[in-house]
């Protein structure tokens, strides 16, 4: 008995310091077997960001600045063991509908997105992946993107390998209103990618709200979903931390949670990584600066809830159902 409450002592421990649930601590505790053993779990070290908030992309010395911070935090990230840097929407900048938009600043209308400086941003992303391929480090980096005109760009994240190559860009598909309205064309498709066996999906801007979203990416099996946005007001960092939470909760994967910081702000919510259980295995600073925060996160390849809702989701209970109303049914006790 007291070798079998050791166990579960140990196993709680790991449980309440990782986020994991108690099914996958138990089978990172349970001593290595021989024939029978599990495949090992996967893992990688994963790093969130929170960058400086910036929303003028006419000025090119912002550019500049939040391509440096973005950069000195891909170093830090690498120094700490990470594989993987996961950036806020909008890393480089994040334009404001009042600054881009031709009738503005007073009202709201069509953005001009003349106004961009696309030469100094294609030099920092450049640079970042300059960078990316130097440190041996995949970057995730929220970046407008630019169509042919006369469409609207996309809002979009950049995957960038530890090759320094774009491998994927995924353009958010549910926009607000004002984004669909005057400032962007909407992406169409989910996209996932893999880093040493550990399979991402990405999403971006409010698509939080979204429970679709995620529960598509767990169809496509992935492990993480990596979710950035600019944050916004406070109601909307609270909500979108809950709702990140539940979706890993519920969709029983890892939630990467990156927001932009506002200095001189203290910040009700910070960028973090969430556990398949909900909880915050990782947090950044509340206190408005540019920081990184890391966990390392694998497969859950021994959680048995994953399976177990696929399998209550796919027509399990339907040969148990009482055909016609159920309340006619049996006697009536009241």
């Amino acid at each position: 008995m007291t070798e079998n409450g050791n166990f579960k002592r140990r196993v709680r421990a790991r449980a309440a310091k990782t986020g994991e649930s108690y099914t996958a601590a138990r089978m990172h505790v349970l001593p290595k077997l021989t024939n029978d053993a599990l495949p090992e779990a996967r893992r990688l070290r994963l790093a969130v960001a929170q960058t400086t908030y910036a929303d003028d992309p006419r000025d090119i010395d912002k550019l500049r600045r939040s391509g440096e911070e973005m950069r000195l935090l891909m170093k830090q990230a690498r120094e700490a063991g990470a594989r993987l840097v996961h950036f806020p929407e909008g890393t480089t900048s994040s334009p404001n509908k009042r600054i881009m938009s031709k009738m503005g600043p007073r009202e709201i209308g069509p953005s001009d997105w003349r106004r961009f400086e696309w030469a100094v941003l294609r030099e920092e992303l450049d640079a970042t992946r300059r960078l990316a391929r130097e440190l041996g480090l995949w970057a995730v980096i929220g970046s407008v993107h630019p169509l042919t005109a006369p469409h609207r760009p996309h809002n979009s994240l950049y995957v960038i390998s530890d090759r320094g190559e774009l491998v994927t860009r995924y353009d958010e598909r549910l926009l607000s209103n004002t984004k669909i309205s005057f400032m962007y064309t909407p992406g169409s498709i989910p996209v996932t990618f893999e880093v040493d066996g550990i399979r991402f999906g990405c999403a971006l801007g409010m698509e939080c709200h979204y429970p679709e979203i995620f529960s598509e990416y767990e169809r496509l099996d992935v492990h993480c979903v990596l979710f950035s946005s600019t944050g916004g007001l406070p109601v909307n960092d609270l909500g979108f931390a809950a709702e990140a939470q539940g979706h890993a909760a519920s969709n029983r994967y890892w939630v990467s949670f990156s927001l932009l910081a506002h200095p001189g702000l203290a910040d009700p919510v910070s960028s973090g990584i969430v556990a398949p259980g909900g909880r915050w295995a990782a947090q950044c600073p509340t206190d408005g600066t540019a920081a990184i925060s890391l966990a390392d996160i694998d497969d859950n390849s021994g959680d048995l809830s994953r399976p177990w809702r696929r399998k209550a989701r796919s027509g399990l209970y339907e040969p148990h159902r009482v055909d016609g109303d159920p309340r006619s049914e049996g006697r009536n006790m009241f």
